[in-house]
C-alpha cells in the first residue's frame, strides 16, 4: 500500500468515517493520491485499521463498494459542513452499509476453556463488516455531539475532512497551514512591492 503523503488529519485516527474519505486527496502539486487503487491496497488499507483480519483477500467487487460508501459518506460530510440537504440516494447508501452485517455476536464453545461470544464473517462478508463499522462511526459522528466540529481543511486544494480540535483550527496538517501562510506571506510582499513608488 502506498503512504499517503500528509500525516492523518485531527479526528481521522479516532473516526473510521473520517479516515476513509481521506483515503483520496487531492495534494497541491494538484494530482489525486488514491489509497484505496487496487483490491490489493483496499485490503492492506481495511487490515492496517482493524477492519479485516490479517490474510483476508477481497477483489475489486469489494473494492468498488467501499469506494462507493466513501462517496456517499463525502456528499454526507458535505452536506452536514455546508448545510445543504442530503440527496436521500446517499443516506440509502449509507444506511444499507450500516445493516449489511450481523452486530450480534454467536454463542460459540471449545470443550475444556468454555462458552465465548464472537462476531462471525465468513469471506464473503468481510466487506460488509467493514463497510457497517465505518457507516455506523459516520452516523454517530454526523448524529452526535461532535458533528458541529467537523470541517473541511482550508488550504486549496486539499479536500480532506478534519474534527477542529480548537476553534481556530483551519487546516488538515502542519503542511498545508505552512503553505497556507506562505501564500499569504508572498501576496502580502507582492502587494506592497506594486504599492511602493519607483
Amino acid at each position: 500500500m502506498s503512504e499517503m503523503p500528509l500525516p492523518p488529519s485531527p479526528g481521522a485516527r479516532e473516526h473510521s468515517s473520517i479516515d476513509l474519505v481521506n483515503s483520496e486527496i487531492r495534494i497541491p502539486d494538484g494530482s489525486v493520491h488514491e489509497a484505496l487503487n487496487t483490491p490489493q491496497e483496499t485490503t492492506a488499507w481495511l487490515i492496517s485499521r482493524g477492519l479485516v483480519p490479517e490474510g483476508a483477500s477481497l477483489q475489486s467487487y469489494c473494492q468498488n463498494r467501499l469506494v462507493g460508501l466513501r462517496g456517499d459518506l463525502r456528499k454526507a460530510f458535505t452536506a452536514l459542513i455546508s448545510g445543504i440537504a442530503v440527496d436521500p440516494r446517499v443516506l440509502d447508501g449509507i444506511n444499507a452499509a450500516l445493516t449489511a452485517a450481523p452486530h450480534t455476536p454467536l454463542l460459540h464453545h471449545v470443550p475444556g476453556e468454555g462458552f465465548f461470544r464472537s462476531l462471525e464473517h465468513p469471506t464473503t462478508q468481510l466487506i460488509e463488516h467493514a463497510m457497517s463499522v465505518i457507516a455506523e462511526d459516520a452516523a454517530a459522528l454526523i448524529a452526535g455531539d461532535d458533528a458541529p466540529l467537523l470541517a473541511q481543511c482550508e488550504a486549496e486544494p486539499c479536500s480532506r475532512l478534519l474534527l477542529k480540535t480548537h476553534g481556530r483550527r483551519q487546516w488538515c496538517s502542519t503542511r498545508c497551514g505552512d503553505r497556507v501562510r506562505a501564500a499569504r506571506a508572498y501576496a502580502r510582499k507582492r502587494t506592497q512591492a506594486n504599492l511602493t513608488p519607483r
